[in-house]
């Protein structure tokens, strides 16, 4: 009779010949993909690094792949080496629908953030105005962008509400448009007027000679009429150029004897 002992012995030598050369194979796949994924992502890296991706987006989609091609490549190891893995899908999937309902505003800000890095509708520098903020992007993360506003407060806006809702952007282009309006009784003469706001632009310092200002009559009142005058200047630099022009054009009305309505 055998005793336990052989018994055990029997059966963990037929175990270990049924089962060892599918174990031995699939730990040379998963040490041979371990290193195949290795050279993958440094080509990767170095991809992305000679395209000037955007850096945030390279560490991600970087991590992202090597991760989701590790636990693949873990999967297929199991599979060759014959362990069962419905247990393990079931509970991946179990795992996945809580998280998903767990994080779903979460993952609404990581997506908008991955497609605000991509699509690039502002990039850091630019002048925005989002969710009733103005002010410059100083950071784009997945999650959320910081914007700096002109009083100096740091202002943290999810990517979810920034990707939903308008954005505008004030420095998408070069150059931006000042407008000005003035409201003058009709005993002041237009073309006198006209004159003034002309010669207040020709002393501003940060205005851009084309296109050429435009200077009309935007409404008329009971009694009064106004007068809109149409400058360009550069985007950044927008206020303090707007700043000076009123400054210059206030002046050069009371120089000139010209009150303005109620004064």
């Amino acid at each position: 009779m055998k005793t336990e002992w052989e018994k055990i012995y029997n059966h963990v030598f037929n175990w270990v010949i049924s089962n060892g050369p599918k174990i031995l194979f699939a730990i040379v796949v998963l040490f041979v993909g371990f290193w195949l994924i290795r050279i993958f992502n440094r080509w990767v890296k170095k991809e992305m690094a000679r395209r000037n991706f955007n850096l945030t987006l390279r560490y991600f989609l970087q991590n992202l792949v090597a991760i989701t091609m590790q636990i693949l490549l873990i999967f297929l190891a199991m599979q060759i080496a014959g362990i069962q893995l419905t247990f393990f899908t079931a509970i991946i999937a179990g795992l996945s629908v809580a998280v998903g309902l767990a994080l779903s505003g979460t993952l609404q800000n990581f997506v908008s953030g991955i497609l605000i890095l991509m699509l690039r509708p502002y990039k850091v520098g630019d002048i925005i105005n989002a969710q009733s903020q103005e002010g410059v992007v100083t950071s784009i993360q997945l999650f959320f962008t910081t914007v700096l506003t002109y009083d100096n407060k740091t202002i943290t806006i999810p990517n979810g509400q920034l990707s939903n809702n308008v954005v505008v952007n004030y420095t998408k282009e070069d150059k931006r448009r000042i407008d000005i309006e003035v409201k003058i009784s009709y005993g002041i003469d237009f073309e006198n007027l006209k004159k003034i706001l002309i010669t207040s632009v020709q002393q501003a310092k940060k205005l851009l000679p084309d296109p050429l200002p435009r200077v009309g009559v935007s409404a008329l009142d009971g009694d009064k009429y106004s007068v809109v005058l149409n400058v360009w200047t550069k985007s950044h630099g927008y206020i303090d150029a707007k700043l000076e022009l009123q400054e210059l054009i206030l002046d050069n009305l009371r120089k000139s004897g010209v009150k303005m309505p109620g004064v």
